[in-house]
């Protein structure tokens, strides 16, 4: 029988104390709720057991992220968008920033807290293996005082952890001490957010000389709790990394692991899944330095409206440009590419249609308003060769762009780079012939090619 909200008890303390005191009165007879966004689920749902519900919601005690020189103490009362949004945590925590972009649409990350991940105790929560990684600690707090705890021990089994019923989580100490670290994370799900993982990956690695310093490996959804690598680790550290030795690094994470068979996948699956994203995260060690790109880093780091700014020139579509930043961290230049050709061919025809309207016409050297301005020169470079065209090219190219305008309702799209003006011309007066929709794909599949060579252009600046 579903509960009536009559038959809950909710109180707002307006300070710490205030809800440790009431904790310590009656312990265990209060649950602390903080965003609320895995608690109202079970409430819809009629599983949430507990009726006497403490807010601590929005507490300054818990919304701080303190900067020191050896760790960062991050408020277990911050939700995800104030961890997207630190400039510190982005660059020097990247695993966490990704964790947090995957937790739930923007809504959810509003909401959600760090702290609730933690003590919520799911095997599939996506924080989870990167504080593993990073060696992070936690401070509880009660009436007694206060603990500091390494994260690794907190979780005792499923949906079980050391925090006792009078105490709650106030911080989560990450050690500075990852800078020359090569960081990795992929959550494996029906899609990259708004999904629960069927695998989650994060990995942390130096390598001097080519051999491995350290390496830190943690996964999600595998097991009854998150948990490092250790056996995995052990068998790579003090290693050059090589075909035999990532041969040997899948063999054991797929052993090391403890897959359970359920509605979302199958315990075979996510050996081989683990296993290969093991063997991704190694295999970055032996890409050469050109494919790293300062760009992509400092990219990486950006808040997500900063980061979709940055690479709407390249495109066009805005859609695409908030899209590609969601899937930061994007490693080199294969990756990005990979991403784009998906995140483009995902789009709608509204949105193709806000990206082409960037361009200028062929044969003019003047981009729309609407266009950014890095944009609008990318256009004049790639159209270099038409430029120099004679001018009764330049009217027949003029007149067919009027005639492709008044057939189509939309301008011409073609990848102008390296093309000259009798070439282009030829191109679209082939085009002319095509019906509506073979006609919307061929633009679409050409618009593809110059985000892709802009793309290029872009992490090599």
């Amino acid at each position: 029988m579903r509960s009536h909200p009559a038959d809950y008890e909710l109180v707002a303390p307006s300070n710490l104390p205030l809800v440790l005191s009431l904790l310590a009165q009656a312990p265990g007879a209060w649950l602390p709720i903080a965003g609320g966004t895995d608690l109202m689920v079970q409430y819809a749902a009629g599983h949430l057991a507990a009726r006497k519900l403490v807010s601590i919601w929005n507490l300054p005690e818990l919304r701080r992220i303190e900067i020191l020189p050896g760790e960062i103490r991050v408020g277990a009362g911050c939700t995800y968008t104030d961890l997207i949004h630190n400039p510190v945590v982005n660059r020097e925590f990247p695993l966490l920033t990704s964790a947090a972009r995957w937790t739930g649409g923007v809504a959810n990350q509003n909401r959600g807290t760090l702290g609730g991940n933690i003590v919520n105790a799911s095997p599939a929560a996506d924080s989870l293996p990167a504080l593993l990684v990073y060696g992070a600690e936690l401070i509880l707090v009660s009436v007694r005082g206060e603990r500091r705890i390494l994260y690794k021990n907190f979780h005792t089994g499923y949906r079980k952890t050391q925090c006792s019923a009078d105490e709650v989580i106030q911080f989560v100490c990450l050690p500075r001490q990852f800078s020359d670290y090569r960081a990795y994370t992929r959550k494996i799900g029906a899609r990259n957010a708004q999904a629960i993982s069927k695998v989650c990956l994060a990995a942390l690695g130096r390598v001097a000389g080519g051999v491995i310093e350290d390496i830190r490996m943690a996964v999600g959804s595998v097991a009854p709790i998150p948990f490092r690598l250790t056996e995995t680790e052990k068998v790579l550290r003090g290693k050059k990394v090589d075909a035999p030795l990532i041969l040997l690094a899948k063999e054991t994470a797929a052993r090391e692991i403890q897959p359970i068979d359920d509605i979302r996948s199958s315990a075979k699956y996510r050996r081989a899944v683990t296993a290969n994203l093991v063997a991704e995260f190694l295999n970055g060690f032996n890409e050469s330095p050109d494919k790293k790109s300062s760009v992509l880093t400092r990219w990486n780091s950006l808040p997500p409206e900063q980061a979709a700014l940055a690479i709407l020139p390249c495109c066009g579509s805005n859609s695409w440009a908030l899209q590609m930043a969601a899937l930061r961290p994007i490693e080199d230049e294969e990756s990005l590419l990979a991403a784009s050709d998906k995140t483009w061919r995902s789009l709608t025809e509204t949105d193709w249609m806000e990206a082409f309207a960037h361009h200028p016409r062929i044969g003019h050297s003047v981009a729309p308003s609407s266009a950014p301005a890095r944009s609008a020169q990318w256009s004049s470079e790639e159209q270099k060769k038409v430029g120099a065209a004679a001018e009764n090219v330049l009217d027949a190219l003029a007149e067919g762009n009027r005639a492709y305008e008044q057939r189509f309702r939309r301008i011409f799209i073609v990848c102008a780079a390296d093309k000259s003006a009798h070439t282009i011309l030829d191109i679209l007066q082939r085009r002319m012939r095509n019906d509506e929709q073979a006609e919307l794909q061929e633009s679409a599949e050409q618009q593809r090619q110059i985000t892709s060579l802009r793309l290029k252009k872009w992490i090599s600046e």
